[in-house]
């Protein structure tokens, strides 16, 4: 019993949880009131959407640096599209995913076929699209953000499933959080109940192996690229129906931040080893932190610091983890 719970990944991000709850709970009054922790969950629903499926990315040994601006490409392809030929929103919202399905593919092809490593090629992709999203923002609509498609048809619609919120009491709930818990059931569901998840470990723990005995290695990671495509669309479908219009630099930098998501949750750098549960762990710690902060009335700078103290703790406390269980 004790073996099998010390081989779960996302054992120290659950410890983490725990001792940032408390820690801000003991120290900031906002953050004890029930209507914070909607605010908590809203801000961790954001982050985990992306970090499941950058989780299962790595766990197949790959990154995508280009996670956080695909984020951003896709909401500005379906909010210009929609605009500038005067369609309905939801013509947009299919073109955007087809877009960014095709970005997951792009990557996962050049890796697969050049054997060039994902940091590198992905790292190419960031590149591109920031640029483009600013380049092309500014030909298209003259300015660095897109016009505010409130009033177009179909946007009440796709508002209500991307970015529409409900009262549980005084607390109100962001869509976003019910889509990250279906996230998470999803991504756990494949990685432990279907062949695809043990296809997933087999590449990222050892990709000759893996071939050897005749994993699909090229489809794995091909699909494991176009899963974060996939959910990129769906936050840039939430940013801009959240907000009705789209800043064109945002989302640089994001992508760090879901994987260190990911990392804190128990996933390997070296890949073959982690959890979408554990993502969530992770998203849910970088959501009490940034509030947290913010309810103690603390300078927000402090953030970026807490950060890199959190992913050196799981850093070293998965290490020792897996080495404890692994004597035992």
């Amino acid at each position: 019993m004790t073996h099998r719970l010390l081989a779960r990944p996302e054992l120290g991000s659950v410890v983490g949880v725990i001792a940032i709850f408390v820690f801000f709970f003991a120290i900031a009054d906002p953050f004890r009131q029930a209507t914070s922790m909607g605010t908590v969950l809203y801000v961790s629903s954001t982050i985990g959407i992306m970090a499941v499926p950058v989780a299962l990315l790595m766990i197949g040994g790959e990154f995508d640096l280009s996670a956080g601006v695909n984020v951003t490409a896709s909401a500005l392809t379906a909010s210009m599209l929609s605009y500038q030929l005067s369609l309905n929103v939801w013509v947009g919202v299919f073109v955007s995913l087809l877009f960014a399905l095709g970005v997951g593919f792009f990557n996962g092809f050049l890796v697969t076929t050049t054997r060039i490593p994902s940091f590198l090629v992905t790292l190419g992709t960031f590149l591109m699209l920031q640029g483009a999203n600013i380049a092309v923002t500014k030909q298209v609509s003259g300015q660095v953000a897109t016009d505010n498609i409130s009033d177009m048809d179909g946007f009440g619609a796709a508002k209500a499933i991307f970015a529409s919120s409900f009262d549980i009491g005084s607390v109100t709930i962001r869509i976003t959080v019910l889509w990250w818990l279906l996230f998470v059931a999803v991504g756990t569901w494949i990685l432990l109940r279907t062949r695809a998840g043990n296809w997933i470990f087999a590449v990222g723990g050892n990709e000759d192996s893996a071939r050897a005995v005749g994993v699909p290695v090229r489809q794995t990671k091909i699909a494991l690229f176009m899963g974060v495509g996939l959910c990129a669309w769906f936050m840039g479908m939430h940013r801009l129906f959240a907000f009705s219009t789209v800043q064109s630099g945002e989302g640089v930098g994001n992508e760090f931040i879901y994987i260190i998501a990911a990392v804190i949750g128990g996933c390997l750098l070296t890949g073959g080893y982690g959890s979408a549960i554990g993502a969530a762990f992770g998203a849910l710690i970088f959501g009490m932190t940034n509030q947290g902060i913010v309810y103690a009335g603390w300078d927000a700078d402090w953030f970026k610091f807490f950060l890199g103290v959190m992913l050196l703790f799981a850093t070293v406390l998965n290490m020792w983890v897996r080495r404890l269980a692994v004597r035992r």
